[in-house]
C-alpha cells in the first residue's frame, strides 16, 4: 500500500497532468483523453499515468503516441507546479478498464433475464381494468378569496391570515 505521501503526490500529478493536457498541450494527436488515475512509485521518482482513450485502438495507440512524445513539456508543467526533490518522470499506459467493463456489461445483458414485467403487463385480453364512468356533477364550489381592506379585517377577526403565496 502507497503511503499516504505518495497518494498525495499521485494526486498532485493526476490533476496537473489532466488540466495541462486539456488546456496546454497543441499535438493534434491527442484527443478525447481522460487521465484516469495515477501510480507513484515509493521513492517518488517515477508515476505511471493511466489514461483512457474514447474511439478505436488506432487512436489510441496515435494519443498514446503523442503523450508519450510530450511527457517531457508535461514533466516541466508537473515540475512548476508541486515542490518536490524530484519531478516524476511520467509513463504513460492505455487504460482498459472502461472498454472491458462495456464488453463484461454486454455480456452479461446477453446472458441474463431481463427485468421481470410487473403484474398484469403481460398483454392478457381478459384481465383489463373497469374504465371509470365521466363524472357528470358539476365541480364543488371554491370560494374565492376576496381582497382589500375589508377581506384583512375578516380575516383578523376569524384569527390568521392566509400565507403570502
Amino acid at each position: 500500500m502507497p503511503s499516504r505521501r505518495a497518494q498525495k503526490v499521485a494526486q498532485a500529478v493526476r490533476e496537473v497532468v489532466s488540466m495541462a493536457i486539456l488546456t496546454e498541450l497543441k499535438d493534434p494527436r491527442v484527443r478525447d483523453v481522460t487521465v484516469t488515475y495515477v501510480e507513484v512509485s515509493g521513492d517518488l521518482r517515477h508515476a505511471k499515468v493511466h489514461v483512457s482513450v474514447m474511439g478505436e485502438e488506432a487512436k489510441q495507440q496515435l494519443s498514446l503516441r503523442g503523450l508519450r512524445s510530450a511527457a517531457g513539456f508535461l514533466q516541466s508543467k508537473l515540475a512548476s507546479r508541486i515542490d518536490t526533490r524530484y519531478t516524476p518522470r511520467l509513463d504513460f499506459i492505455l487504460d482498459q478498464g472502461v472498454k472491458k467493463s462495456i464488453a463484461i456489461a454486454q455480456i452479461l445483458d446477453r446472458v441474463l433475464p431481463g427485468p421481470p414485467e410487473p403484474e398484469g403487463a403481460e398483454g392478457d385480453e381478459d384481465h383489463q381494468t373497469p374504465e371509470q364512468p365521466l363524472s357528470t356533477a358539476e365541480p364543488a364550489q371554491v370560494p374565492l378569496e376576496a381582497s382589500g381592506p375589508e377581506a384583512d379585517q375578516a380575516q383578523d377577526a376569524e384569527g390568521g391570515r392566509p400565507p403570502a403565496p
